[in-house]
């Protein structure tokens, strides 16, 4: 229960439908001559409610208050620190196992040093959905999605067993079971309330919904009106375990959207737009916020599909603040009539609810989109902010085959250009080349959760299968709906059967081909494209389609909305432009073009309308919590503390705290540090973090073999991320990582540099281990791009890996390291590797490293070739606030909190 201090006396109550509610006024802080409400973005306005209910004087200071409400005279600027306190954290299962697995750990560790393990609990309430766990094995056929089911149980047993044991040991810890949806997904149509009632020490008291997930399209939330931003899982488990999430002020982009999308195109077009033009505007670490009269022509669920795809731009936030779409949508969705109202009624007393003739918020800056000009488009092939509109879309994969290897081309020679191959599957063969479709996914929180695609692309179907058209045959058609809700209102739109009679069956309810479980191509496909070793296309409606994440296979993927991924799935090629040649033949031989098989505006709206119904949404997530009878049937074993199986591949307690001691070490200088690998520009989490599948010929492959498991069964690296010791050995071993270390090689080998030999970095770093060599890794710009993968830094820290000296950092990754103990350092002045002349060689001192470290000091890397030269670079400490060293100074987060709950 929350110390009541209110230092600015802003405690006072209003009339909420259940009675009266406490409320903590902004408009106090005006009254104080302290700030101007109407000039904050919303999303600044909602931080502040934060920092005003939760200061204490002591982790929230009268100071921190006085800082944020004078946001609007830097524009957030000034590098100011912001303690948060989130409302809730929600988890999925892939991030969320490792964070259990912690805690549980923490309870282990805890009962070792003499404390009391019952008081490792989460301090918030957090929810964990599962739903990242099922893989696209089988995708034609009725019986596609239970015998998925099937597997999934089959493969995460022992990852299920825990998690239940999870449910009943923790407090303020809830699981949704398997198969219900996306976790995005399923915090917008069900767990978001926008306002939650909470317990103070003068009663029941009303708060703005807000919290951190670790996925990071946690985002997708913003959409609703609710601040949410993905983190890693350490530092969500800070906040778990009551700290609160340190950050510097953030700088409020604000957006202003005019007019109205056309005819033709998708809330995945203007997505992609909009990823777009902020990625170019470098909005890294910075809050995103939507206003303008085209905000108002728009969905919720288009709102969401743009503040789901924050991390793609970059930002921290895509925010959309609450208003009567927002009350509409709550409606839609089976909230209550009280919950409603109580949203409306919160939010305009404490000026958090936008109207058209509310005064513009002051931003740092302003940039502005006619939704007028969006025009159908992918993103690829490599990277989701490379935008190709839809007419130049053959023109621009065809580029890409020649490009220089990058992240826009395959560097592919005149003769490779030539090379086809036969697909070969009983009976029947078809010729496929460079482009060909081998994978059309709906897939992804980004689209399914979205009716006006969903139904757009039932659609489409409805008029190819019309026609007489189907997915090519090499092509692995998956349909994976974001929620069961979803096939609910495609079965009442009779487009169910369209899409399968096209290909496209319901292989699953979670995140599959997006995170990189699209399952084996089938052998015909996969044995043909290795053998012509051809660039094969992915097409997916999904938000990430970095190198290696989708399929080993599958070399050029391209993010699009769910109607353009049933047109690429009829047409089977990327080598075609849509809009002047034919989708495909009719039966009589007749030509049909996508323009006459795509949907009118006005055919969508219609049919979302008739379908889309509140009941569904009460229907479906009615007792969630126990309708999933694989799941009650789970035996486990109860009690506080968890039984560790050494034996077990998916769950071993992990060494962070296995010789903690209540003292805390001093901060040591770095001497005769090696470099482990030297690695590009946007280099991404998953390139760093183990994710997919893992290689039978890999250490982790290897390590699995020795421990008696079959390669068919090794399941997904995110499946067993309950592991560090198959984790620790997939880090840096993404198939496509390119170490400068090693020139000439792909994938996670290095070169040993006290012996010159190429090995797996894995190998190298427990031979650095053995003699007590400190290892570094160096990066380009954008280190740590992508997922909130909390094992791009877990790994990292388990290699030996000390330090990181890149051109820059995203938010998360670098966060993420700090939490872990190991120091990110940036150059200066623009700085880089090659301008400073490193090659990685060299050994590496940082002799400044002492208790006296401040957070974004300089401090000097000396850097000394074999010839005896050296180098001294002035490198910043990114360790930006004074709890982060806190943390670092600890080791990590979890020391910190567990010496904190020890004393």
């Amino acid at each position: 229960m929350a110390t009541v201090f209110d230092p600015f006396s802003a405690r006072d109550t209003f009339q909420a439908p259940e009675g009266k509610l406490g409320i903590y006024r902004l408009s106090k802080l005006e009254q104080l001559g302290l700030t101007k409400v109407a000039a904050l973005p919303y999303s600044i306005r909602v931080l502040l409610e934060s920092v005003l209910r939760n200061c204490d004087g002591y982790i929230v200071t009268q100071d921190d208050v006085k800082a944020l409400a004078a946001w609007a005279d830097s524009k957030g600027t000034k590098p100011v620190e912001v303690p948060f306190t989130p409302a809730r954290v929600v988890l999925q299962d892939f991030t969320g196992v490792p964070c259990v697995v912690d805690l549980a750990a923490m309870r282990s560790a805890m009962q070792r040093l003499g404390g009391d393990p019952a008081k490792i609990n989460p301090l918030v309430p957090v929810d964990l959905v599962i739903d990242h766990s099922v893989q696209v094995d089988h995708f034609l056929g009725d019986s596609a999605l239970d015998l998925n089911i099937e597997l999934e149980f089959s493969r995460n047993k022992e990852r299920y067993e825990f998690l239940r044991w999870g449910q009943q040991a923790f407090d303020n810890f809830r699981v949704v079971p398997p198969g219900t949806g996306i976790v995005h997904q399923v915090n917008l149509e069900y767990l978001a309330k926008c306002v939650f009632v909470r317990e103070d020490q003068q009663g029941p008291v009303a708060i703005p919904d807000s919290l951190v997930g670790t996925d990071s399209h946690t985002t997708m939330i913003d959409g609703l009106g609710v601040v949410g931003w993905g983190v890693g899982g350490i530092e969500a488990e800070g906040v778990m375990l009551g700290q609160p999430i340190y950050m510097l002020m953030p700088e409020v982009v604000g957006m202003r959207l005019i007019g109205k999308l056309p005819a033709g195109a998708t809330a995945t077009d203007l997505v992609l737009t909009v990823t777009e033009v902020l990625r170019k505007e470098k909005v890294v670490g910075k809050f995103v916020e939507f206003f303008g009269s085209g905000v108002s022509t728009m969905s919720l669920a288009d709102r969401a599909t743009i503040a789901n795809m924050s991390p793609e731009y970059g930002a921290t936030m895509g925010f959309f603040p609450v208003d009567n779409v927002t009350l509409k949508y709550l409606a839609q969705t089976g909230r209550t009539a009280d919950e409603i109202k109580l949203v409306e009624t919160y939010c305009k007393e404490q000026q958090l609810f936008r109207t058209e003739d509310a005064p513009e918020p002051t931003f740092t800056k302003v940039l502005e989109l006619d939704l007028s000009t969006v025009v159908p488009s992918l993103a690829g092939p490599k990277r989701p902010q490379d935008r190709v509109p839809l007419t130049h879309m053959k023109q621009a994969f065809n580029e890409a085959l020649a490009a220089p290897v990058g992240p826009q081309g395959f560097g592919l020679s005149d003769e490779a250009l030539k090379r086809s191959a036969k697909v070969q599957d009983n009976g029947h063969s078809s010729e496929i080349t460079h482009g060909a479709v081998t994978i059309a996914a709906i897939t992804s929180c980004t689209n399914t959760s979205n009716p006006s695609v969903m139904i757009a692309a039932g659609l489409v179907a409805q008029k190819a299968a019309a026609k007489g058209l189907k997915a090519k045959p090499y092509v692995k058609t998956s349909l994976a709906p974001g929620s069961r809700v979803v096939t609910d209102y495609l079965e009442k739109a009779g487009l169910d059967k369209a899409l399968e009679a096209v290909g496209f069956y319901t292989v699953g309810y979670g995140c599959t081909t997006c995170i990189g479980n699209s399952g084996p191509l089938p052998e015909p496909v996969a044995a043909a494209v290795t053998e012509a070793d051809l660039i094969v296309s992915g097409v997916l409606s999904g938000n990430r389609n970095f190198e290696g994440r989708i399929n080993p296979h599958v070399k050029a993927n391209y993010l699009a909305s769910p109607p353009l991924v049933v047109a690429y799935a009829l047409a089977g090629t990327t080598d075609i432009d849509l809009t002047t040649e034919p989708i495909g033949h009719d039966p009589a031989g007749k030509p049909v073009m996508l323009k006459e098989i795509w949907p009118t505006n006005e055919e969508v709206q219609a049919a979302v309308d008739a379908s889309v119904l509140p009941e569904m949404f009460e229907n479906q997530y009615g007792g969630v919590w126990n309708k999933n009878e694989k799941w009650n049937a789970i035996d486990i074993t109860e009690g506080e503390l968890f039984e560790w199986e050494q034996t077990s591949t998916y769950i071993q307690e992990p060494p962070f705290l296995a010789s903690i001691t209540p003292e805390v070490a001093p901060i040591a200088p770095l001497k005769g540090a090696r470099c482990l690998a030297v690695l590009g520009d946007s280099t991404t989490t998953d390139h760093i973090s183990p994710a997919g599948a893992i290689a039978k010929d890999s250490p982790a492959g290897l390590f699995l073999q020795k421990a008696g498991v079959i390669p068919q069964d090794f399941n997904s690296y995110g499946s067993r991320r309950g592991n560090d010791r198959v984790m620790t050995r997939g880090t840096f071993a993404n198939i496509r990582i390119r170490n400068h270390l090693a020139p000439g090689t792909e994938g996670g080998v290095t070169r040993y540099l006290k012996t010159g030999e190429v090995m797996p970095i894995y190998d190298a770093s427990m031979k650095y281990q053995a003699d007590g060599t400190p290892l570094v890794v160096i990066a380009g710009a954008e280190y740590g791009t992508g997922s909130s993968r909390d094992w791009a830094a877990k790994g990292t820290y388990l290699l030996g890996v000390r330090a990181v000296l890149a051109a820059s950092y995203e938010r998360i990754h670098r966060s993420n390291l700090v939490m872990m103990g190991v120091l990110p350092l940036e150059f200066q002045g623009g700085a880089t590797r090659e301008s400073l002349g490193l090659t990685g060689e060299e050994t590496f001192d940082i002799p400044e490293l002492t208790d006296a470290l401040k957070p974004r000091q300089t401090i000097t890397v000396k850097a000394t070739s074999a010839d005896g030269k050296a180098k001294e670079i002035p490198m910043t400490v990114r360790i930006d606030t004074p709890v982060e060293l806190d943390y670092y100074r600890h080791g990590g987060i979890l020391a910190f909190v567990l010496r904190k709950l020890l004393a």
